[in-house]
C-alpha cells in the first residue's frame, strides 16, 4: 500500500482556506483572535506542539496536531499569524518563547515533524507546513533586505514592511528537486553527510535560476553521482517546511550506471534492485533504511514498487 504523504492538502476538499482577503482586515484579526472557537498551534525551536500518538483528531486541524486556545498560558508573549480558516474556523499559529517549554499543556509534545510526518493528516499536514515555513521566514528576515533597517510584520504574518525605506518582504519558497533515477530493474539511492546511520534516499538538490526542473535534475544527478539522464517526467510535489523548500518529486531514466560521487554532497550511492528495495521497506536489509515515512521520496519508492516489474 503507497502511504500517504503529509503536508499536501493544499487545494483539496479537506485543505485550509487561505483566506487572503482577511490578512489586512483589521477588524476582521481582531474578531478571529476573540473567537471561541480559534484554533492556534505551536512551535518552539523548531519543534511542533503535537499531540500524543494515540490521540484523537481535532475536529478543525485534523490528525496529530495540539489544539492550542490564544489564550492558554503558554501563549504568552507569541503574536499569532493567521494561517486561514478549516471549516470557517480561524487557525493560527505561534512562536513559543522559550519558557513555554515549562507550561507545555498535559498530553502535548514538543517533536520534530521530520520524523512525526505519519501522525498528520492531509489538513494538519498543510496547516503544519505553512506555519512552521512562516515562523521559520520571520525569524530569518527580521531586516530589511534593501536598506538594512529592523522590518515589521503586516498582513497578518505574510508580508514584513520596512518603515526606512518602504520596502515590503513577502515568503518565499525555493524549488528542489528529488529524482527517482531508474534503469531497468534498479533504482539509485544516495546519503548525504550527517543523515541517521544507514539511512538512504533519492537524490536531490537545489533549482538553480534560469534551469526548468527536468534540467536541474539531470544537472544536479550528474554532478552529485556522475550518471547521465535522459528522459524526466514529473510525478508529484510536496511543501517541505525545512525551513522553506518545495519537493518537485520526479522520475528520470539512467543512461549510464557509472558512479563518481561528489564527496561534499554525497557520502555513498548504490543502484539497488527490486528486490533488494522490498527487504528494505520491510526492514529486513542489514545496511540500509528507508526514506523517511511521509515524504516524497518514500512515497516515489512505494511507486516505483508497486508498478509493473
Amino acid at each position: 500500500m503507497i502511504e500517504m504523504m503529509a503536508f499536501t492538502g493544499a487545494g483539496s476538499a479537506a485543505g485550509m482556506e487561505r483566506a487572503a482577503h482577511l490578512r489586512a482586515d483589521a477588524a476582521a484579526q481582531a474578531r478571529m483572535r476573540a473567537e471561541p472557537r480559534a484554533r492556534a498551534i505551536g512551535f518552539l525551536g523548531g519543534l511542533a506542539l503535537l499531540a500524543a500518538p494515540d490521540a484523537a483528531p481535532d475536529p478543525v486541524l485534523g490528525a496529530g496536531l495540539w489544539a492550542l486556545a490564544l489564550t492558554d498560558p503558554c501563549c504568552d508573549g507569541a503574536e499569532p499569524i493567521f494561517l486561514g480558516l478549516c471549516d470557517g474556523v480561524p487557525v493560527f499559529a505561534l512562536d513559543l518563547p522559550p519558557e513555554a517549554a515549562q507550561r507545555v499543556p498535559p498530553g502535548a509534545e514538543l517533536v520534530d515533524l521530520r520524523g512525526a510526518l505519519m501522525r498528520l493528516d492531509a489538513r494538519s499536514g498543510e496547516v503544519a507546513a505553512t506555519g512552521r515555513a512562516l515562523i521559520a521566514w520571520h525569524g530569518t528576515h527580521r531586516f530589511c533586505s534593501a536598506c538594512g533597517a529592523p522590518s515589521e510584520g503586516a498582513q497578518a504574518g505574510w508580508q514584513r514592511v520596512c518603515p526606512a525605506c518602504g520596502a515590503s518582504h513577502f515568503p518565499r519558497m525555493d524549488p528542489v528537486v528529488i529524482m527517482r533515477i531508474t534503469q531497468e530493474d534498479h533504482v539509485l539511492l544516495a546519503r548525504s553527510p550527517g543523515w541517521p546511520e544507514g539511512m538512504f534516499s533519492c537524490p536531490a538538490g537545489f533549482m538553480e535560476p534560469g534551469e526548468t526542473p527536468e534540467a536541474a535534475v539531470r544537472r544536479e544527478v550528474a554532478e552529485e553521482t556522475g550518471v547521465r539522464v535522459g528522459a524526466v517526467r514529473f510525478l508529484a510535489a510536496q511543501p517541505w517546511p525545512f525551513p522553506a523548500s518545495l519537493m518537485l518529486g520526479c522520475a528520470g531514466t539512467a543512461l549510464s550506471t557509472d558512479l563518481t560521487l561528489d564527496p561534499v554532497e554525497i557520502e555513498a550511492a548504490l543502484w539497488v534492485p527490486r528486490a533488494r528495495l522490498i527487504r528494505i521497506f520491510a526492514g529486513e536489509d542489514v545496511e540500509i533504511r528507508a526514506a523517511r515515512p511521509g515524504t516524497v521520496a518514500r512515497w516515489m519508492l512505494s511507486d516505483w514498487l508497486s508498478g509493473p516489474e
